[in-house]
């Protein structure tokens, strides 16, 4: 066990020794962050019309969880409400720009699983492909909001006591953070990969967001003092920040995948070949 640890821990810092990886965390973490604001437009566009409810409504006890990671801005942003009826046009132009993001984690994913030999099947079948795969998420993204929402109705009919989704909401939503990460790494790479050797860099990834995201939290209450440094542009920074850890903690996951593969029996083998 040991052994294999050490050679899963020296095949990840060999593999980040390529150039290719100076800068990834940042690049994800930026193209996130322009990516939130159509996202979560779009996400807010569909709660609305179809089930009038916002975001913030739906999570807010889990936003109050973490409640120093992110900025007022993001905040006022989780409880936009539709103004109408969702505008085609604006879709497609919300869900091209979200996808950037998609676009950016799938290409260090197809590169950190073939070991460098391919980042994609090219610019422009990789971007529209990760429309499609943006759009799955959003729906994955929308499922799980439900269940959240109504979760605790469904508890209390059945239960008739609604302490008892008091308790388990914490486990459910991790649980769908999970699935969300994990369909994440199902569907992004380029190659197809078998879901149960996407499923320990989820749980790996999933534990490492909540911790990070809790940490973080924990920080800038406790510690950070951005608006002395940074003045008004404190908020945009610290949420940069949280981004950026974020998308280490992903990518960490692809990795975590890749070399439990690698090591795995005597000989090992590559997940790609």
């Amino acid at each position: 066990m040991s052994s294999r640890l050490f050679r899963m821990i020296t095949l990840g810092i060999r593999q980040f020794r390529d150039p290719y990886y100076q800068g990834f965390a940042a690049q994800i973490a930026f193209y996130y962050l322009l990516s939130l604001v159509p996202m979560v437009m779009l996400l807010s566009q569909l709660m609305m019309s179809i089930f009038q409810t916002t975001i913030a409504d739906a999570v807010g006890w889990l936003l109050d969880a973490i409640g120093g990671a992110y900025s007022d801005e993001v905040r006022d942003l989780l409880t936009y409400r539709s103004a109408g009826a969702l505008n085609i046009v604006y879709a497609v132009i919300a869900l091209w720009a979200a996808s950037r993001a998609q676009f950016a984690l799938t290409r260090i994913m197809n590169f950190t699983l073939t070991e460098g030999r391919s980042t994609g099947n090219g610019y422009w079948r990789e971007r529209f492909r990760s429309m499609f795969t943006m759009t799955l998420m959003l729906l994955a993204i929308i499922v799980a909001v439900l269940v959240l929402v109504y979760g605790g109705r469904l508890i209390e009919l059945f239960f008739k006591d609604q302490r008892i989704w008091l308790w388990i909401r914490w486990p459910v939503a991790f649980g769908l953070f999970f699935l969300i990460l994990s369909f994440i790494y199902k569907i992004l790479p380029t190659e197809r990969i078998p879901y149960k050797q996407v499923i320990p860099g989820s749980i790996f990834a999933a534990v490492g967001l909540v911790l990070v995201t809790w940490l973080y939290s924990l920080y800038l209450n406790g510690m950070a003092q951005y608006d002395i440094v940074y003045g008004a542009l404190a908020n945009i920074v610290a949420l940069m920040f949280w981004f950026y850890f974020m998308a280490w903690v992903l990518c960490l996951g692809v990795l975590f995948n890749k070399v439990l593969q690698d090591t795995k029996g005597h000989q090992g083998h590559v997940m790609f070949r």
